[in-house]
């Protein structure tokens, strides 16, 4: 296996999984993954998608239990704010600064597999909540 893809950190593993069954989980629902990971000087974007020619950044987040509430609690206003300007800079760079997008949380909640449950909120949030 490449040195790329593994890792020792139990955590690493677990979000990498919980991305992969969220990117699975969006393609069957007629998504299309247009970037995975992207890494800006400003921060990073789990998934970026086409649904329909709106551009979506999909925020994932995996919990491996219920003790931290469902996929809107995971991204509180702060991160909310670093999403938006990351992707900003995501549709400047690409020069897609015309192109409607919008913002999505996917939650896989217990050990990513066939068994873990998906919440998938489309449009989650938007530009305008403070």
């Amino acid at each position: 296996m490449p040195d790329h893809m593994q890792t020792a950190d139990p955590r690493h593993r677990f979000g990498k999984a919980s991305e992969l069954q969220a990117e699975e989980f969006l393609i069957a629902k007629g998504y299309r993954i247009l970037d995975r990971n992207v890494r800006l000087s400003i921060g990073e974007l789990d998934l970026v998608a086409d649904d329909q020619g709106v551009v979506v950044f999909v925020e994932v987040k995996g919990r491996s239990t219920e003790a931290f509430g469902g996929a809107l609690s995971a991204v509180d206003r702060r991160k909310r704010a670093k999403l938006a300007k990351v992707a900003a800079q995501y549709l400047s760079q690409r020069r897609w600064s015309d192109r409607l997008c919008r913002f999505d949380v996917v939650l896989i909640q217990g050990q990513p597999s066939v068994s873990a449950q998906i919440e998938h909120i489309p449009n989650a949030f938007d530009l305008t909540e403070s």
